[in-house]
This record gives C-alpha cells, sequence and structure tokens, in this order.
C-alpha cells in the first residue's frame, strides 16, 4: 500500500492545490488530515487572551465541515484529529503502516514553523519522505524580483512598483475531478463543536457586515456575488471605505485567511472581469490589497520574530504603558470617543470590523492612549474572523511607527475620520444606541452638546456613557461651535505635540518638540 498524508496547516482550497495533483500521480491513498492543535486555544503570548476566540473557530468548524463535504464529493475524505500535529502524525504512520510521503504548505511564522520542524523530524525518524510547496500568496515567493528575502525593500511602494513590472503570477491548479480514497479502515474522526475546545457558540448578530459562513463553496459564492452578479467589484475603490453592509468591500479576507480560496485565483477572476466586463481603477485596488497581502507575509519571512516584539522592524525603543484599565476601555467599546466606541464594539459582537476602522482604533490606542501595540494586536488576534499573522501584526507595526512606514508619526485624528466617513453618524448609532437619540454628526462628540442638547438625547456623560478618557488638542478643531456647552469631559490630555493637519484623509503628523525641523 503506498500512502500519502497531506497535513492541513490551514483549510487551503481545492481549487488551487499543487500537492494534490502531485499525490494524486504517486500515492494509491491519500489522507487529507486536519489537527485541531491544543496550542492555538491557550492565551496569547503576552496578554493571555484567547488565542482562538469564538468567532473564528466558528468559521474554522464551518470550513472544516465544508472541506469534508468537498472531498467526499471527490470520494475521499477529511481525516480530523485532536492534538499536536506532530503526534498525530506519529501515530498515523505507525497506523497504516505504509505511509511514502507526508507533504504540507510552507508557512511563515515561528509557532507554524516549529510544528513544520517537528513534523520534519517524525518524518526523518520513521524514514518517510516529506514534500512541501509555497501557496499562500498571489506570487510566488521564488518569481519575486529580489536575488533574496533579505533584499526585500522596506517599503511598500518599492515592493509594488518590482513586483508589477518584474513579477509574474502563476496559474491556478485545476480541481481533480476525483481524489484516491482514504486507506482501508481508516477512520475520518469527528468534526469537535466548540465547547470541545473551550469555547461556546457566539451568537449571530443580524448587524452584521459580514454574515457569511466558512468554507471554499462559500467563498466562491461570494466571489460570484461581488463579481459577476452584482458588479460591485467595479465601484471597489469608492465604496471599500464604507462602515456598514456586506457590499462595501470584497470581504474576501476570512477566506483568505483560512486558505479557503487562492489569491491566484481571484487574480485570474479579476483579469476575466477585465477582459469581459471592465477594467478600472477598482478592479486595481483589489489587486493593490492581495499585494499588501503579500508584502506583509514576505515582510515576516524576511524579519520572522521581529514582527512579534516590542521594538518592532525597527528597533525603536518607545515607552508603552500596560494601562489594562485604559486596555479594557479600548477593547469593550467604552472610551467615550463614540465612532472609536462603535467599531470596538462592532468587534466584540461579529468578530469583524472595517479597515477603515482597523486603521482608527489602532491609531487611538497607539497614538492617543499610548499602549503597547502588542495589546491591540493580541486582541484582533482573539477575535477577528479574518486575522492573518502577518498582515495583523505588519499593521499594527504600522500604525504604532514601528514597521513598513517612512511616516512613523502618523497619527489619525478621531473626529475627523469620524465626520468624513460616518457624516450623519448612522454608523456610530449603530452600535452606541445609548447615543441613537442624538442627530447627525452631532453624535461624534456628545462632550461638546449642552446640558439642555443631552438631557433631551437621555444622555449623561460618565452615566449613560462614559466621557472620554483621553482628549486629543487636534480634535477642537473638528468640533461643531453650536450648543458646545455642556461638562468639560474629564479625559486625559492627548500626547504633547504640534499637530500638522492632512486634511484629505483625517491624519496628523505631529513631531515631537525635541526634534529640530
Amino acid at each position: 500500500m503506498c500512502c500519502f498524508m497531506f497535513l492541513h496547516q490551514c483549510i487551503y482550497c481545492m481549487l488551487d492545490m499543487q500537492l494534490f495533483h502531485w499525490a494524486q500521480r504517486n500515492a494509491e491513498y491519500i489522507v487529507p488530515l486536519y489537527c485541531f492543535d491544543p496550542r492555538h486555544y491557550v492565551g496569547t503570548y503576552n496578554y493571555n487572551l484567547p488565542k482562538t476566540g469564538p468567532f473564528r473557530l466558528r468559521f474554522l468548524l464551518e470550513s472544516i465541515r465544508d472541506l469534508r463535504n468537498t472531498l467526499i464529493n471527490k470520494g475521499s475524505n477529511l481525516v480530523v484529529r485532536l492534538g499536536k500535529p506532530e503526534d498525530v502524525v506519529a501515530d498515523l504512520i505507525k497506523q497504516l503502516g505504509s505511509v511514502s510521503s507526508v507533504a504540507f504548505h510552507e508557512e511563515v511564522t515561528s509557532e507554524e514553523l516549529n510544528v513544520e520542524k517537528k513534523v520534519k523530524e517524525v518524518c526523518a525518524q520513521m524514514k518517510v519522505r516529506v514534500h512541501t510547496c509555497w501557496g499562500s500568496t498571489l506570487y510566488h515567493r521564488d518569481d519575486l524580483p529580489f536575488p533574496h528575502m533579505s533584499r526585500l525593500p522596506d517599503v511598500y511602494t518599492q515592493f509594488r512598483k518590482a513586483v508589477e513590472s518584474e513579477g509574474r503570477v502563476r496559474p491556478v491548479f485545476p480541481t481533480p475531478e476525483k481524489l484516491n480514497p482514504l486507506p482501508p479502515g481508516l477512520e475520518e474522526g469527528p468534526i469537535p463543536i466548540a465547547e470541545d475546545l473551550q469555547q461556546t457558540e457566539p451568537v449571530t448578530d443580524p448587524r452584521s457586515a459580514f454574515p457569511c459562513s466558512g468554507g471554499e463553496s462559500h467563498a466562491l459564492t461570494r466571489l460570484k456575488h461581488y463579481f459577476w452578479d452584482t458588479d460591485a467589484v467595479a465601484a471597489y475603490k469608492e465604496t471599500r471605505n464604507g462602515l456598514i453592509g456586506v457590499d462595501y468591500s470584497t470581504k474576501f479576507s476570512p477566506w483568505l485567511a483560512m486558505g479557503s480560496i487562492s489569491p491566484r485565483y481571484i487574480y485570474h477572476q479579476i483579469k476575466q472581469y477585465e477582459k469581459e466586463r471592465t477594467a478600472n481603477q477598482s478592479t486595481y485596488w483589489v489587486l493593490f490589497e492581495l499585494l499588501w497581502r503579500d508584502y506583509f507575509r514576505f515582510v515576516g519571512v524576511k524579519y520572522g520574530n521581529r514582527i512579534f516584539q516590542v521594538k518592532g522592524l525597527q528597533d525603536k525603543s518607545v515607552p508603552w504603558k500596560k494601562d489594562m484599565k485604559l486596555f479594557d476601555a479600548w477593547k469593550e467599546g467604552c472610551t467615550g470617543v463614540p465612532f472609536v466606541d462603535a467599531n470596538m464594539r462592532e468587534l466584540a459582537t461579529t468578530g469583524f470590523m472595517s479597515n477603515r476602522g482597523r486603521q482608527n482604533v489602532a491609531s487611538f490606542l497607539t497614538k492617543d492612549l499610548g499602549l503597547d501595540w502588542r495589546m491591540g494586536a493580541e486582541w484582533f488576534e482573539s477575535l477577528l474572523i479574518d486575522h492573518d499573522v502577518c498582515s495583523n501584526y505588519g499593521n499594527w507595526l504600522y500604525s504604532a511607527g514601528i514597521g513598513n512606514d517612512p511616516r512613523e508619526n502618523r497619527k489619525f485624528n478621531m473626529i475627523k475620520q469620524g465626520l468624513d466617513y460616518d457624516s450623519n453618524g448612522d454608523y456610530v448609532r449603530r452600535w452606541v444606541p445609548e447615543l441613537q437619540s442624538i442627530r447627525g454628526g452631532d453624535v461624534h462628540t456628545p462632550w461638546a452638546l449642552s446640558a439642555a442638547a443631552l438631557s433631551h438625547a437621555h444622555v449623561t456623560l460618565g452615566g449613560t456613557y462614559p466621557t472620554p478618557i483621553v482628549m486629543a488638542p487636534e480634535w477642537s478643531r473638528h468640533i461643531s461651535k453650536k450648543g458646545a456647552t455642556g461638562p468639560s469631559p474629564r479625559g486625559k490630555k492627548g500626547p504633547s505635540h504640534t499637530p500638522k493637519q492632512h486634511r484629505d484623509r483625517g491624519i496628523d503628523f505631529y513631531f515631537s518638540r525635541s526634534k529640530n525641523l
């Protein structure tokens, strides 16, 4: 019996599965394997937050069930086990007796690399060959126009221009019509439920901007809807900063993070759409965002564990605070800054948040509160359905000013951002119902309202809604002067700096007075 074992560290889609094609030609039996590794269900490294929160776990379980159904329809099945992959692989090799090869897709960061190392050691001891391949990015790392990963540019724009002019996207591997079966007598094993992994099934909130299920079949349905059924992709660049609804952005990120859809498949679908429907800035911008995803992954390859370290890629010492009271207010959406609170409550309630929201709450945590950026990164890791290690930590480094952004002193203005992207306050009222009687954009600055206006809206600052835990001086430029005779907020004054307003984006570039500019 010649048996090939394929270890899934992610739920890789059937549409772009190189290893399955290799196995079909070289083995009588194939064992697709997924292990629920107990190390994924413990606390995070620095702040002991749940490493896999309820929303991502639900999405993972849906993805596992979907993959099993797909494999069954092709004559195979998904073997599921609870345990460390290196232990499960060793047990299965012993049980099956004649395993020719074990294969898996290569990952990037230390925890996954450690699993790969241990699986390779097990296979070497048991004289089983190991096959690996690279398959998680739009551009294959061997096709990058850089002689070595150490030469990867530290600025995204330089990377993008080089890749767009010199790189190539490989074709998608076709979906196998049939797969070789499991070995006789091998039990596929039950798919656990949330309680088996010390979690509870989360409640689905009807306000969610991501009311979708995990799995490749749902990813393909979403792509068909967004591209071919609605042509929403043709307006992506104009709608991508939206906050409410399903179609303001592609929403591909959860399936990409889980491995349920291939970035190359999206790329080739975009090219087909451009050929058959329209090519514009919006269709290009989807590829632009996929390149950002690639870039953060390659940065993870280049810098290794430095993407997790407090000093970041720049090895820069910043006196970050670890004030748990401030952190709790941030993660619970009780900062007294409505735009921040609305986004944080959406995350806590649904496991999803818009890209615009993520940039703002990250800037608020690092630049307004001065908290350790890893607090935010680990909270996102815990809750986000679409958590991708490299993208999450790369973006947090970027927001903290210690990553891949030459403009290290970039700071978002919470009030201007709220007024720019939620001008009528509909998003804030959606997630902060205690402010629902405040009309229009005034909902972004309840502390600026008169006592009579607050009373009319049934809002008591410090009672029904908190006073701001911090006040940045630059916010005052965007606060309506009408009726601004309410109680003064008791929040701390924001960081001392001389702001220079970037009016188009609601970003302040601020500089320490000690710098000679």
